[in-house]
């Protein structure tokens, strides 16, 4: 019985029933309760817009609570593990389990299955949802919540560099010779780097080479005078293929086209350890939702009757909780190049997996 993960069918799916309808539960409570407090802090700033109403504030809100639960289903996970174990403790349910001959381990499988088929359908709505999402929420943020952007492949805060000048675009849709950028604002500098003149226009499109400036308006710096020029061609060594690749969000890219993303970029030189390991945690990330039922054990097992109940639950609370600090941190250390990508997107996985397997097996096996 000791080999057998899962004796009961019965007692499976029920601890499996229990799990799912809390996560279900404390996500909508988190997402309920940060998205009306995004709505206050950000409505003021979409209904500042002329034109804009409730049917944008409800746009935005569409926006923003998939990035809410794919950001906060692990926690949901980690208080739903808690929440389901404490209960179960509580009421001698978990005497009753180990009595009947099982182990820790035992007891957790059926959590540790159903946090296994959360991590697949949360890396999923990721890829499907939640990266198109993000690029049309940046887009319209990039707009000041102006226009909603027609196509969620539309990209935000453009900036490029061609030799010592500089190319900044709020937006930009399209691929290859059909793109166009919109807010766009060009920095001629001498070759000391002393800015000569900007020039300024809501539109550009690809003029091969270059681009066509529509009613650009130029300020000299010199003369310290503005004026209104006819259409003029700027950038002419910015390609659409360059744009495209400066262009790349890792946030609002998909796994694969990611991939496909950071191969261009090594093709040609360019750094990649920051995409690299936010590739890679596309796919931990996710994960991170498996981890939480063995982090969260701690709180099933001990008696209830002896007040150590409730600090076994913060306990548990806290080896989650420290598993997302040092994982951020990895990451950001990964993006800055202290560590490789691989070990940045990993290592902290890996980590609290052997504390939360050792606290298992050193308080219960």
């Amino acid at each position: 019985m000791q080999l057998d993960f899962f004796p009961s069918r019965t007692l499976t799916f029920y601890l499996a029933r229990l799990f799912v309808v809390r996560i279900f539960a404390v996500l909508v409570m988190l997402v309920l309760v940060l998205m009306m407090l995004d709505l206050l802090s950000n409505s003021g700033k979409i209904l500042a817009v002329e034109g804009n109403g409730e049917t944008e504030l409800w746009t935005y809100a569409s926006l923003r609570v998939p990035q809410l639960i794919a950001r906060f289903l692990p926690y949901s996970v980690l208080l739903a593990t808690i929440i389901t174990l404490v209960t179960l403790n509580q009421n001698s349910e978990v005497i009753a389990m180990k009595a009947a001959g099982l182990s820790a381990h035992q007891v957790l499988a059926p959590l540790l299955i159903t946090a296994a088929a959360v991590s697949i359908i949360s890396f999923a709505f990721n890829e499907r949802v939640v990266t198109r999402a993000t690029g049309t929420l940046k887009a319209w943020e990039g707009t000041e919540y102006g226009q909603i952007p027609a196509s969620p492949e539309t990209r935000s805060n453009i900036y490029l560099t061609d030799g010592a000048n500089i190319m900044t675009a709020a937006t930009l849709n399209g691929k290859g010779a059909a793109t166009v950028m919109e807010d766009i604002s060009w920095y001629e500098r001498a070759s000391g780097g002393m800015l000569r003149q900007q020039i300024t226009a809501k539109r550009a499109v690809y003029a091969n080479p270059g681009w066509r400036l529509e009613d650009p308006v130029r300020f000299d710096v010199a003369a310290a005078a503005t004026e209104a020029l006819p259409a003029i061609v700027v950038g002419e060594g910015l390609t659409p293929d360059q744009i495209e690749l400066e262009a790349v969000d890792p946030d609002a890219t998909g796994f694969f086209e990611l991939a496909r993303a950071i191969d261009d970029y090594e093709a040609v030189g360019k750094r990649t350890a920051e995409l690299r390991a936010k590739w890679w945690h596309k796919i931990s990330g996710p994960l991170s939702a498996f981890l939480m039922p063995l982090l969260g054990a701690v709180a099933a097992f001990g008696l209830a009757r002896s007040g150590q109940l409730f600090v076994r639950a913060i306990i548990g609370m806290a080896l989650g909780f420290a598993y997302f600090v040092v994982d951020n941190a990895a990451l950001a250390m990964g993006s800055f190049g202290g560590y490789p990508p691989l070990l940045a997107a990993w290592a902290p996985f890996l980590l609290f997996l052997l504390v939360g397997e050792t606290v298992l097996i050193r308080t219960e096996e």
